[in-house]
């Protein structure tokens, strides 16, 4: 069995560059979006999906309409909700509370904001429904939530993987409960 090719690929750059957001509304700039259409050029996929957020739905769509499909929104590919912290910049945060939050996200949430397990479980979700070669246009965090369920990494080992705007990671994804991952690719 060769498992289902899932192709993860960040947002490009927006228009709220040095804030933290996750669910707030951040636009896509021109550069951000054509940065990951460049990127997906090439993918071989069955289904394109984005998390219903501007910033990712609209690569999406302009990714889709190049492979002649539909882009489908999940919700379930948005990044964590950063509560009463979504869409500030970061020096207007609590800088001791930010660090508690960095360090231990499953024990320390944002105000108001979602746990690290929550988007893990939540990301868990998605991936079960994934069964066809996928691109999902996404967030970092929802990323990284990917990476510990398909591959049990945990919080600390995930800060080590780089995913800038417009990163491409590549992950073959074996059925089953649960199901479990390799990594075959990053691009970034």
């Amino acid at each position: 069995m060769t498992g289902i090719v899932l192709h993860l690929l960040r947002h490009g750059a927006t228009d709220a560059e040095g804030r933290l957001i996750g669910r707030t509304e951040a636009q896509p700039r021109a550069e951000g979006v054509e940065a990951c259409v460049v990127r997906a050029a090439g993918l071989s996929v069955e289904a394109v999906l984005h998390s219903g957020l501007a910033r990712s739905a609209v690569p999406a769509r302009q990714i889709a309409a190049a492979m002649a499909l539909e882009a489908r929104e999940d919700a379930r590919w948005r990044e964590l909700d950063f509560g009463a912290w979504d869409g500030l910049a970061f020096d207007a945060i609590d800088a001791d509370a930010l660090a508690a939050f960095q360090a231990e996200p499953a024990r320390h949430r944002p105000p108001d904001g979602e746990t690290w397990p929550a988007l893990v479980a939540r990301v868990g979700e998605a991936i079960a429904a994934i069964d066809r070669p996928t691109l999902v246009v996404t967030h970092g965090g929802a990323m990284r939530a990917a990476l510990a369920t398909l591959c049990t990494l945990d919080f600390p080992q995930l800060w080590n993987i780089a995913l800038p705007h417009a990163a491409l990671l590549s992950l073959r994804v074996w059925p089953g409960t649960p199901r479990v991952g390799q990594i075959i690719g990053l691009v970034t």
